[in-house]
């Protein structure tokens, strides 16, 4: 599903809708005509952000580029990402901007996962949430629990992801996934039983994209936990602490 116009910013960029949770992105002002387009970098308060990683002064590592900075074939990778359903370049797509091939690329497949799977809204926004605890994803976290709450996850559900306990639904659907991907998270594999529940709910097509997204959303975590992407901060929402120890 693609968010909702609430979820967004206006902006005076050529009217293009933009994430207010994205504390850092790129724009295309689309006033002028399309061989003449630049960029705008528009930023946010530094110190409202929310770091990246436990440690005492975790520094962000690839920030977004300045436009300047950019290549032809990074602008071109900007330009598509705006043109899609994300309407910005933000979260994991600042750091993959060093190679814009490979952002493109990863951006399809993140498109088609998010807003086109057959998997229900309301599951997507719980496995990525629980894929963002798991690895301690500032951004993601950030991001997808206010949308999983929106899509109807259960308040009760998304404090146990965030305090790392095993969340217990009253939903079928959302027990099913969740047993699936907290398995596969911890043991790279899941067992008849997960399986079973799973495909019985899902399907063939939902397993193999419930199986997928996590992976995806694994993957881009990794990258902005490596990169010390920063996550906005939300409002009623506390940002992820360190697991004990």
């Amino acid at each position: 599903m693609t968010p909702s116009k609430e979820d967004f910013d206006k902006s005076s960029q050529g009217g293009f809708f933009l994430p207010a949770r994205c504390s850092q992105r790129v724009t295309i002002d689309a006033r002028n005509h399309p061989a003449r387009r630049r960029f705008t970098v528009t930023s946010t308060d530094q110190a409202a952000s929310v770091p990246q990683g436990f440690s005492p002064a975790p520094l962000e590592r690839l920030p977004m580029m300045a436009p300047e900075a950019m290549s032809v074939a990074q602008r071109q990778a900007a330009e598509a990402l705006i043109a899609g359903p994300r309407k910005a370049v933000f979260g994991p797509f600042i750091p993959l901007l060093r190679s814009p091939e490979l952002m493109a690329r990863v951006a399809k497949v993140g498109e088609y996962l998010r807003f086109d799977s057959v998997l229900e809204v309301r599951i997507r926004e719980l496995v990525m949430c629980l894929v963002a605890r798991h690895v301690s994803n500032q951004f993601e976290w950030l991001m997808h629990a206010p949308l999983a709450l929106k899509a109807g996850v259960a308040q009760s559900v998304l404090d146990a992801v965030a305090a790392g306990k095993h969340p217990h639904s009253a939903a079928a659907d959302e027990t099913a996934a969740v047993d699936l991907v907290t398995e596969l998270l911890a043991h790279h594999g899941v067992c008849n039983a997960s399986y079973a529940a799973a495909w019985g709910v899902f399907g063939e097509q939902g397993v193999v994209e419930l199986t997928t997204l996590v992976g995806y959303f694994a993957m881009v975590c990794w990258v902005m936990n490596v990169a010390r992407t920063p996550g906005q901060p939300q409002p009623d929402l506390s940002a992820l602490v360190a697991f004990p120890a």
